[in-house]
């Protein structure tokens, strides 16, 4: 019989308490800084019409394009998007419609912090302000605002919804970008768009990037089989990743074709 020496008993040891302690120093930098890692809060880089919305607890800023009784698009964007540099596209492409981009808390001049359960509470105020000036309302979210668009589609009446590259739960996308760490423990902001899909009875439009390694398609897509029949289509933007689809020729398409169609 093989005696392992002492000093190898102990070095093995050394080797998995050290592991251990890494581990655990993961999970705990994990919990203590997941927030940060989700939300990057940007400022306003683009002068232009804004107002001001008191929610509870905060202050938000609204990039807006008013236009008092047109078709309203409410927009949410991703989480280190400064929303005020989406402007100028959406006024290229809606130009009949009213624009409400949210500065999420903590984002532009808009105060406190964000987290997912202040997000929905802020979009809920947004659309409760929108209403009453504007019958028709409609929605896009783009990455981390996918999520926010789709829970208050699934609880307010909406026109048409379009969700740019969507996830079905930031739970599912943390879990692919940290399989090492017990992710489904830890988050506390799931945003968990699958969950609410089959409430979504508005017409909808899933717009992935075809080399997003980001939210990869396969989220997007496990998020579409959550929708009842015939409420969502799906589109991918040949050649655009994450962060350059908004550039691509098709995604315009796309998105006017999901929102502007009759």
């Amino acid at each position: 019989m093989q005696v392992i020496p002492q000093a190898l008993r102990l070095m093995r040891l050394w080797v998995t308490a050290g592991l251990a302690v890494l581990f655990l120093a993961g999970c705990s930098d994990m919990d203590a800084w997941q927030r940060s890692m989700l939300y990057h809060p940007q400022p306003v880089r683009q002068a232009g019409e804004s107002l001001t919305l008191p929610v509870d607890g905060a202050t938000l800023q609204i990039s807006v394009r008013l236009k008092p009784g047109a078709p309203a698009i409410l927009y949410f964007g991703g989480n280190a998007e400064d929303v005020s540099g989406t402007l100028p596209q959406l006024v290229r492409l809606f130009p009949d419609h009213a624009l409400y981009l949210m500065h999420y808390r903590g984002y532009g001049q808009s105060t406190g912090e964000p987290g997912e359960p202040a997000l929905h509470a802020d979009a809920r105020a947004l659309y409760e302000h929108v209403r009453r000036e504007h019958t028709e309302i409609k929605l896009i979210g783009r990455s981390l605002g996918s999520g926010v668009a789709a829970r208050l589609a699934s609880e307010q009446v909406v026109a048409r919804l379009a969700l740019v590259t969507p996830y079905d739960s930031i739970e599912h996308v943390a879990v692919e970008l940290y399989p090492w760490l017990p992710v489904r423990w830890l988050i506390r902001d799931r945003f968990d768009s699958a969950a609410v899909a089959g409430r979504i009875s508005a017409p909808t439009m899933l717009i992935a990037a075809e080399h997003d390694t980001l939210i990869r398609p396969l989220r997007t897509a496990q998020l579409a089989r959550h929708f009842k029949p015939g409420v969502a289509r799906s589109v991918v933007v040949p050649g655009a990743d994450h962060n350059d689809i908004g550039a691509h020729p098709v995604y315009d398409r796309a998105l006017v074709e999901a929102l502007a169609a009759d």
